[in-house]
C-alpha cells in the first residue's frame, strides 16, 4: 500500500502522467462492494491534497456505507471519445475514512486512498497498439504493448 505521495516519489514521471489523466475530467467513476459482495459503480470527484488522493461522500450515502464496511475500491478516470482518446488512468486500493463537517456541506465522509495499483492505458506513438503501464508497491512499474 502507498499514499499518493509515496507512489509519486517512487515513480514521479508515471505518477505525473496518471495525475494528468485524473485531472483531465472532473467526474470519475468509483467501484465499491455492496454488502452481498456485488459491485456498485458511482460517480465521484477526487483531489490530491497534502500527498493524499482523497474523495468525499455525502453522509451515510450507499457509497460511503460500502467503503465503511469494505474499504476496497477501484477508481477510473474520465475518458475521452475517439479519435482524440488520450488514455485512461485506473487506481485500486483501500480507503481510510474520516468524518468531517463544514458550514457548506454539513457532516460528510472524507476518504483517503492507500494505493495498491495504478494503471495507465494509452496508445503507442503510432496509435496502432494499446500500451498498458502498471505500478504496484514492491513490484515497481511494468509496460506492455498489445
Amino acid at each position: 500500500m502507498a499514499t499518493w505521495q509515496e507512489f509519486a516519489e517512487e515513480v514521479p514521471e508515471f505518477a505525473a502522467r496518471v495525475r494528468t489523466r485524473l485531472d483531465a475530467h472532473t467526474h470519475k467513476t468509483i467501484a465499491t462492494l455492496r454488502k452481498d459482495g456485488s459491485p456498485r459503480i458511482s460517480g465521484v470527484e477526487c483531489e490530491i491534497e497534502d500527498g493524499e488522493l482523497q474523495f468525499g461522500s455525502m453522509w451515510r450515502s450507499v457509497k460511503a456505507l460500502d467503503l465503511l464496511r469494505d474499504p476496497r475500491f477501484a477508481l477510473h478516470s474520465g475518458s475521452d471519445d475517439p479519435p482524440g482518446w488520450e488514455g485512461d488512468a485506473k487506481l485500486a486500493g483501500t480507503a481510510r475514512a474520516e468524518v468531517r463537517e463544514s458550514a457548506d456541506h454539513g457532516r460528510y465522509h472524507l476518504f483517503k486512498a492507500d494505493i495498491h495499483e495504478a494503471v495507465l492505458v494509452s496508445l503507442n506513438e503510432e496509435r496502432t497498439k494499446l500500451v498498458i503501464e502498471s505500478w504496484h508497491p514492491g513490484r515497481g512499474l511494468t509496460r506492455r504493448e498489445r
